[in-house]
C-alpha cells in the first residue's frame, strides 16, 4: 500500500463526513449524499438540493468544515448490529440494504454514518478543506468539489503565484 496515497484518501474521506454534516446544518434535513468520489486529496460530492448555493453559503459551509478540522475532532469507528446503529442516530442512505452488522464511523459530536471507507484517526489529520466548485449534476441534485490537505495547499500556491505574476505585471502591489 502507497502509504501517501492511502493519507490522502483519509483526509479526503473524512472531508465528506464533514461535509456532509455542515451542508445539512446549512441546507436542512433534505440536503443527503446522493453519490460521492474520493480520490488523494480531493473529493466529489452529490447530493440533494433544489437550487444552487450561494456564495456566501458556500464559504459558511467551507469555514464550518475547517472549524471542526481545526478541533481535531476524534474519529472512531464501531462494528455494531443495525438496529443499535439506527437507534444511536447513525446517518443512512435511504434504499441501501445494509447487513445485520454495520460499521458506524463517528466524529464526536459532528457526525455519525455508516461507512465502509478509510478514515483520519482525528479531523485534525486532514489538514485543509477548500471548496473548489459548485454546480448542478441533475434536476435535484447539487455537487460539489473540493481538496483537502497538500493538494489543498498545492492551489493556494499556485494562487498566490498567479496574483504576484499579475501584480508584477501591472507593477502594483499585491493587495491593490
Amino acid at each position: 500500500v502507497d502509504a501517501g496515497r492511502r493519507a490522502a484518501l483519509r483526509r479526503a474521506h473524512a472531508a465528506t463526513h464533514l461535509l456532509q454534516a455542515a451542508l445539512q446544518h446549512f441546507l436542512g434535513s433534505h440536503a443527503v449524499q446522493q453519490g460521492s468520489k474520493v480520490d488523494a486529496d480531493m473529493l466529489r460530492f452529490d447530493f440533494s438540493h433544489p437550487s444552487s448555493i450561494d456564495q456566501e453559503t458556500l464559504l459558511a459551509i467551507e469555514s464550518m468544515v475547517n472549524d471542526r478540522v481545526l478541533e481535531a475532532v476524534p474519529v472512531s469507528a464501531t462494528l455494531l448490529p443495525l438496529a443499535e446503529a439506527r437507534h444511536a442516530g447513525a446517518m443512512m442512505l435511504f434504499g441501501e440494504k445494509y447487513p445485520d452488522i454495520v460499521r458506524m464511523v463517528t466524529m464526536d459530536g459532528v457526525s455519525r454514518e455508516l461507512c465502509g471507507g478509510t478514515h483520519v484517526s482525528s479531523t485534525g489529520q486532514i489538514g485543509l478543506v477548500r471548496i473548489v466548485a459548485e454546480e448542478s449534476v441533475s434536476a435535484g441534485t447539487r455537487r460539489i468539489s473540493a481538496v483537502t490537505g497538500l493538494r489543498a495547499l498545492d492551489r493556494i500556491r499556485h494562487a498566490e503565484r498567479a496574483l504576484a505574476e499579475a501584480a508584477s505585471t501591472l507593477k502594483v502591489p499585491v493587495s491593490d
